[in-house]
């Protein structure tokens, strides 16, 4: 073989021969500290931001109904007109009560002037020794006395008979039933011609805010922690499932459903083109919030026994099995809870073989 033919050979030899293996990977990896911020679908429920059930004050007929289911009103607008024949007769007798009252009351004050203008001649008149009796004087006094705590007694009169006309006149108010807020009329539940009156059963419409709605998020117990106030929230509706809306955290009830685990929490809706309803069942995109950083490990470090769940730290050279609970995953990662430190190193690949207090691989 010449010398050119062995410096092929080795050239071939030498591309041709397999690469050695790359170093296998450190058995050990660093608990990673980052913050968590992820949202989670919820199912939610919208309400009317108000809600009310008109009812009838006073006993009386349906004279006039002048809304319908969908009507849009504005606050104090006439909604239905009831009429009560008996309550007219009642306030006529009531001011003509108040108008004798007065006479009686003008009578007795114009009595009392004459009584005073007398007292007062027979007062000038005993200056001059003789002239009256000593107790014809007492007499007329005690005369102006009692014509004075007659009047103030008429006087009370009147204002009790005045105070309960103003009643009947006020009562006969009700009779127009108005509307208490800007809503719209959801059930109409009368006719013309109903007797109505006070009672939980016999209510007239059902009237409802929906330009702004109660959005209620029935929030688990492990995402409690996450509600922040006046945060944004976005949702979609299966109505409109090409479309975003967003509400505005409110109100939290502070207290979880013993039942369910779900905190209710309120937000508040704006809807002003009225594409929601009261008993819509939006999907509600919550967002998950953490105040102080998570610990992540890789998903192949926790080792879960039928006894504990736990990851393995280099302690020195040696396996410590360390207890953990589990939370969210974010990707390869998983959360874990657990007397660990960012930074602290851990088995890649945990397995209970590998007991506590044992030295580990390569260490």
């Amino acid at each position: 073989m010449t010398r050119n033919n062995i410096l092929i050979l080795t050239l071939a030899m030498t591309l041709f021969t397999p690469l050695a293996s790359p170093l296998s990977d450190d058995p050990l990896t660093a608990v990673i500290a980052k913050p968590v911020s992820r949202t989670v679908d919820l199912p939610g429920e919208f309400f009317p931001f108000q809600s009310v059930a008109l009812h009838a004050r006073v006993p009386g007929y349906i004279e006039k109904i002048l809304v319908d289911r969908a009507s849009v009103v504005k606050q104090g607008q006439l909604l239905a007109e009831l009429s009560a024949p008996e309550m007219a007769a009642q306030i006529a007798e009531a001011e003509s009560k108040v108008q004798a009252l007065v006479s009686d009351r003008l009578q007795a004050e114009a009595q009392l002037a004459a009584l005073e203008a007398t007292f007062a001649r027979l007062k000038q008149a005993a200056e001059t020794p003789g002239a009256i009796a000593g107790n014809e004087l007492v007499q007329m006094e005690k005369q102006v006395d009692a014509q004075r705590a007659l009047i103030r007694s008429r006087q009370d009169s009147v204002r009790a008979a005045t105070a309960n006309l103003k009643a009947l006149q006020e009562m006969q108010s009700y009779l127009r039933i108005t509307a208490p807020f800007d809503g719209v009329i959801t059930e109409r539940l009368v006719h013309p011609g109903a007797l109505v009156g006070p009672g939980a059963d016999s209510s007239l419409f059902t009237l409802q805010q929906i330009s702004k709605l109660r959005l209620v998020v029935a929030v688990p117990e492990e995402n409690a922690g996450s509600i922040v106030p006046a945060a944004r929230v976005e949702f979609h509706v299966p109505a409109f499932p090409e479309r975003t809306y967003s509400g505005t955290v409110a109100r939290s009830a502070h207290a979880l459903d013993s039942k369910t685990r779900t905190m209710p929490v309120e937000l508040d809706v704006t809807n002003n083109d009225g594409s929601l309803s009261p008993g819509m069942y939006p999907t509600v995109r919550w967002p998950v919030r953490r105040a102080h950083p998570a610990l992540f490990v890789p998903a192949s470090s926790v080792v879960t026994t039928t006894e504990r769940t736990f990851v393995i730290r280099d302690r020195s050279g040696r396996a410590e099995w360390v207890n953990v609970r589990k939370g969210s995953s974010d990707g390869d990662l998983i959360e874990v809870m657990g007397d660990l430190r960012p930074r602290d190193k851990v088995v890649r690949r945990g397995t209970d073989e590998l007991r506590d207090g044992s030295p580990l691989p390569g260490r």
